[in-house]
C-alpha cells in the first residue's frame, strides 16, 4: 500500500492549519509556501476537507480556513480515508482458488495491523512529535 501525495499533504495541510490555529483564519497561499506545496493542489484537498466537515472557509480579503475542531478530533486514518481510494495492503481474490483463504487473511491482518495504527494517531499526536523531535514534519 501506498499513500498518494494526496494524502500526505492533506495531513500536512491539517498540521499546519493546527500549529497556525490563532483564531484567524489561514489562508492556503500561506500554507502553500510553509510547506512548499502548489496552491492549486492544496485547492483540490482542501475541498475534500471542507465538504466532509473538517475545516470552515471564511471568504472575503482575510480569509482562509480554519479547523472545525480540536487537532485530537482528526486521526490519521479518517484524513486518508477521505483522500485515498484504497487503504487496504490488497484486494481479496477469489476464494474458489487453492491457498486463497489463507492469502486473504495476511491481507486482512495487514489492514488491521495499519487501522491500528493509523484510527490512533492524531494530528495532536503529530504535532507532539514534531515538537518532541524539534524539526519539521514531512509526511
Amino acid at each position: 500500500m501506498r499513500i498518494s501525495t494526496k494524502g500526505r499533504y492533506a495531513i500536512r495541510l491539517m498540521i499546519d492549519l493546527a500549529e497556525h490555529n490563532n483564531g484567524t483564519p489561514v489562508s492556503l497561499k500561506e500554507v502553500a509556501a510553509r510547506q512548499s506545496i502548489s496552491e492549486k493542489y492544496l485547492e483540490q484537498i482542501i475541498s475534500l476537507l471542507n465538504k466532509a466537515g473538517f475545516v470552515k472557509s471564511i471568504r472575503g480579503a482575510q480569509g482562509g480556513y480554519l479547523l472545525m475542531g480540536q487537532p485530537e478530533d482528526y486521526t490519521v486514518g479518517r484524513i486518508l480515508r477521505l483522500t485515498e481510494n484504497v487503504l487496504a495492503p490488497a484486494e481479496a481474490e477469489e476464494e474458489d482458488l487453492p491457498g486463497i483463504v489463507v492469502t486473504n487473511l495476511v491481507w486482512k491482518r495487514m489492514d488491521e495491523a495499519i487501522a491500528q495504527v493509523i484510527d490512533h494517531v492524531t494530528i495532536a499526536d503529530l504535532i507532539t512529535w514534531e515538537q518532541e523531535l524539534g524539526g519539521t514534519y514531512m509526511i
